[in-house]
């Protein structure tokens, strides 16, 4: 296999990734914005765990799915960073965690904790919403989509090489 073979192939696999998050979101619409948000598709986060790649393949995901938000370009912005922040700190810790469980539980932690401070906090500043009400709300839909997503990936990670 060449080497352009390889990056063509790692491009489809984010391309393929990013849609299904984009999908999975539209798929909630209702839910994937506001104070209570429960995008199904941070579920994904766990992927990180196998594949840096999928950092790029969540965060365009994220991009992507919220060119179409309420709460308009600025969510292009703050939205993406809490992505992007969760997936870079989600790849750096979970290097050297030795199992599977313990990546899953951050993988977990970290998007519902981390990256829901930005999206809180533009919560908070355009719909002047009061802050840690709407964060403390905001995680709990993370972490249920975290949690399921948890419970795919360890089941899923048995059967398929999730590294590939």
């Amino acid at each position: 296999m060449t080497k352009n073979h390889k990056e063509i192939i790692n491009l489809t696999k984010i391309g393929v990734t990013a849609a299904l998050y984009v999908v999975l979101t539209f798929v909630v619409a209702p839910f994937s914005y506001g104070v209570f948000q429960f995008r199904i598709s941070e579920m994904f986060n766990h992927l990180i765990d196998f594949n840096k790649r999928c950092i790029w393949a969540l965060t365009i995901g994220c991009l992507v799915t919220n060119m179409t938000s309420p709460l308009g370009p600025i969510d292009m912005v703050v939205g993406v960073s809490g992505t992007l922040i969760s997936g870079l700190l989600i790849w750096n810790i979970n290097r050297y965690v030795p199992n599977l469980i313990g990546k899953l539980v951050i993988s977990s932690i970290i998007p519902t904790v981390i990256g829901m401070l930005p999206v809180a906090f533009e919560l908070h500043i355009i719909q002047h919403v009061p802050f840690w009400a709407t964060y403390g709300i905001s995680m709990v839909g993370e972490f249920g989509s975290c949690f399921i997503g948890a419970i795919l990936t360890y089941f899923l990670a048995k059967r398929v090489d999730l590294k590939k």
